[in-house]
């Protein structure tokens, strides 16, 4: 009796230990997330405008004229293989014309958190170059899965941009991030599991708080939310959260860049196979285009 009551004493200072340990991360990722830079007044006004349902692009021409190294980041990247025109924009209202709105509010949201980052201090632990490599890899995957799925040329971009900012939450955690990819390695096991056992929250927790910031658009929050249990995304936004997940899972499995996750969770992908109605079939004789779009769109890390 004694021994189970010890027992039992032990567990109960192991389980508060553990709830100690976890609200101090949890603390020190808010502290962090708080300490980042926020996006651009352009890029906040960018997606204020972008909401309204009768912006036209003259309006979001006038916002993002309004910052020349924006508006060059933007152009540069419209006139970029990756979108293959036939002739030189070198209008920005032609080239809103031409993409449409919303392909412009997420160049621009995008390359604003590419350099938004690259102004953050981070753990070495995770090389920042193989991270936005497998993050634009998952970006154009997704996107080319949307293509698959007969979603609206106009709404494809969404997946990109999901896709590229999926692991953002994977930026806040400090040199002990190291142990945890060390363990998911060793253990051939999903990276998010490992990082849900060693330090009691997981990368989609804390990228939450920095989408919260940064008060990205719905669709993108979830994606990063959910993008491993892309069962709890909210109906509306399910297609593109799955395929995100089938997209990361596609990515890691093809070793392009780096991200931590070597090993996906096997049962996540069988069900973002399921959800998006895609089969393995199909998305593995997509790997040349994959290849080949993935290569174009490497201009979003020389902007």
């Amino acid at each position: 009796m004694v021994i189970k009551i010890l027992c039992k004493a032990c567990q109960a200072v192991t389980a508060n230990d553990c709830m100690d340990d976890q609200e101090v991360r949890l603390r020190k990722i808010r502290n962090f997330v708080k300490k980042m830079p926020p996006l651009s007044t352009t890029v906040s006004k960018v997606l204020e405008i972008c909401s309204r349902p009768d912006t036209s692009p003259n309006d979001l021409n006038k916002v993002i004229s309004l910052d020349p190294v924006l508006t060059g980041q933007v152009l540069k990247l419209i006139n970029s293989a990756y979108y293959s025109l036939v002739n030189k924009v070198t209008s920005l209202t032609r080239a809103i014309i031409m993409l449409g709105l919303n392909t412009v509010k997420n160049l621009a949201l995008s390359t604003a958190i590419i350099r938004t980052v690259g102004q953050t201090k981070k753990s070495r632990v995770l090389p920042i170059q193989k991270f936005w490599a497998h993050s634009i890899g998952v970006g154009v995957t997704a996107k080319i899965f949307a293509a698959e799925l007969g979603v609206p040329m106009g709404e494809r971009e969404e997946f990109f941009v999901a896709g590229l900012l999926h692991d953002l939450g994977k930026i806040p955690f400090g040199d002990e991030y190291a142990q945890v990819l060390a363990a998911a390695r060793e253990r051939m096991a999903p990276l998010v599991h490992v990082e849900q056992e060693l330090l009691g929250l997981d990368h989609q927790v804390a990228g939450k708080l920095i989408a919260e910031k940064w008060k990205l658009n719905t669709a993108i929050t979830q994606a990063i939310c959910y993008h491993h249990t892309p069962d709890l995304a909210d109906e509306a936004h399910r297609l593109l959260v799955a395929a995100i997940t089938l997209a990361d899972s596609y990515v890691c499995l093809f070793d392009i860049g780096y991200a931590g996750n070597s090993f996906p969770d096997e049962e996540q992908f069988a069900r973002s196979l399921e959800l998006t109605g895609l089969s393995w079939d199909t998305i593995s004789g997509l790997s040349d285009i994959v290849e080949e779009e993935i290569f174009k769109a490497e201009i979003f890390l020389q902007v």
